[in-house]
């Protein structure tokens, strides 16, 4: 028995893949497998971990739980998308830099894209609302603290970006 394919359009960091892809094809796959953007990482694939964290029109999900096809005509931002159009890193992204919470580097794709909608939310966080905002992602590096710091770091430099 041959399975159905659906042809999908996915607009993942402002360009649109057209994909052909199974019903039960998740997003994470998807992404990783027929869009070519590896960024996104799949660990537990229960979604417990957050490591497959994507932004869903501009909400943090967990990708290993969607089906590719319910994401047809969302705008997806991946780790990839947050890199800002000239090369350079975004805040986020610099402030792990700045505060070496990349450790091993598997699951900071999924705290880079949950921090990015969490500063939306609340843009100057407290070290317990930082605790709070990344409380759904592991790090099995324990790396915790310096993701902490990372937060408040990227609350700061999204700050100083902001127009007066």
């Amino acid at each position: 028995m041959t399975e159905e394919l659906h042809d999908l359009r996915l607009i993942v960091n402002g360009a649109t893949h057209a994909v052909r892809v199974p019903a039960r094809r998740l997003l994470s796959d998807a992404l990783r497998h027929d869009c070519g953007l590896t960024g996104t990482h799949v660990g537990c694939e229960h979604g417990v971990c957050g490591a497959c964290t994507v932004l869903l029109d501009g909400r943090a999900v967990r990708s290993c739980l969607v089906f590719a096809v319910s994401a047809e005509g969302a705008d997806i931002t991946t780790v990839e998308g947050l890199t800002r159009d000239d090369g350079t890193l975004g805040p986020v992204q610099q402030a792990f830099a700045d505060c070496h919470g990349l450790q091993c580097g598997f699951c900071t794709p999924g705290f880079l894209t949950t921090i990015t909608a969490g500063l939306r939310d609340n843009p100057d966080p407290s070290e317990e609302e930082a605790r709070d905002m990344i409380a759904g992602n592991l790090c099995r590096c324990t790396g915790y603290q310096n993701i902490v710091a990372a937060v408040r770091r990227a609350a700061e430099l999204a700050a100083d970006e902001e127009p007066a």
